[in-house]
């Protein structure tokens, strides 16, 4: 008895050993990346409660965990997200910062705004891609079309109807609609909104005959019954919704998709990004972050530095084009 406690205690001391060596390693690696432990910003150019908002909490959480050492959350809000790049662009070595931003920062805002006060491809590296997200193609209860042949028909036959509503001139949805538009052959006059809520309202109160948005703002409203959405637009069927078809299902060759990146500023050293890039693609496997992400109809992203490099150029060459040829100017 005596034998079978003390291997009880030893097994329960090794462990405790272990659990001690791990915290002694995030303390080691913390010290590495950032001396004294000091604090890392995670900054969000939007304000708390957000999509990108939630996102970095669920990141910065389990990113703290494994660093060993604080992840503070930073919401700098202003100038449609703007302004958290400029403020981490400037960001001094001492207070190291990072920014999780999205395409209409990243990519839409400097072709919109020559005097945005950064360059994404100069004066910032990739960390890791986390998450992304697809659009949906809505139409309210009262347009007499059920599949998309049967919109694209109409807006043929219909072109003073092709009125699509968007959640904000400038938006990713904004540019998405016009690409449809292209794509489909079809009309496409872009309806901007002060947000998803407004949209949603006038979409399911027939005001606006169609809208496109983050799929995530529609789908309880279309199980509902109260809108329609006709396809979505990722590559493959939404894991969210998956009985509604994709674009490319249904002939319109057309894939369309928004991200949340990590990003870090051009002074932050390399080796330092790419150990970041390790630990968050590690948070991301996690199967309580993956749990978190499902929960709010968020879908994870493993990326490395590299592989994040290549989808924003990929994504830069898709969409600056249409952003350009829109003539958009806010």
């Amino acid at each position: 008895m005596q034998r079978r406690i003390f291997g009880k205690l030893a097994a329960g001391l090794g462990l405790s050993a272990g659990l001690l060596g791990s915290g002694a390693l995030q303390a080691q690696e913390a010290h590495a990346l950032f001396p004294n432990k000091t604090p890392l910003r995670m900054v969000v150019g939007y304000p708390p409660g957000g999509a990108t908002d939630r996102v970095a909490r669920i990141v910065a959480d389990r990113l703290q965990a494994r660093l060993g050492s604080p992840v503070i959350v930073e919401n700098k809000p202003g100038a449609g997200g703007r302004l958290s790049a400029q403020y981490v662009k400037n960001a001094p070595a001492s207070q190291p910062a990072v920014l999780l931003a999205n395409p209409a920062v990243m990519v839409v805002a400097p072709l919109v705004f020559p005097d945005s006060g950064y360059d994404p491809e100069k004066d910032f590296r990739p960390i890791s891609e986390v998450n992304r997200y697809e659009f949906g193609l809505a139409v309210a209860s009262a347009v007499p079309v059920k599949e998309l042949p049967h919109l694209l028909a109409w807006l043929k036959a219909n072109p003073q109807q092709a009125n699509f509503g968007v959640p904000a001139t400038g938006s990713l949805p904004h540019f998405f609609s016009l690409m449809l538009g292209e794509a489909a052959k079809v009309p496409v006059e872009v309806v901007g909104y002060k947000g998803s809520g407004p949209l949603l309202t006038d979409l399911m109160g027939g005001q606006i005959p169609i809208a496109v948005d983050t799929l995530d703002t529609q789908i309880a409203q279309h199980e509902a019954g109260k809108l329609r959405v006709l396809a979505t637009s990722g590559e493959r069927r939404s894991t969210m919704a998956p009985g509604i078809p994709t674009l490319k299902e249904l002939g319109v060759n057309l894939v369309g998709t928004g991200w949340n990146t990590l990003f870090a500023p051009q002074s932050m050293a390399p080796a330092t990004v790419q150990r970041l890039s390790q630990l968050v693609q590690e948070v991301m496997k996690e199967a309580d972050t993956q749990h978190k992400f499902a929960a709010s109809n968020l879908v994870p992203v493993v990326s490395s530095a590299q592989e994040t490099e290549k989808m924003l150029k990929a994504y830069r060459a898709q969409w600056s084009p249409v952003v350009q040829r829109s003539g958009f100017k806010p």
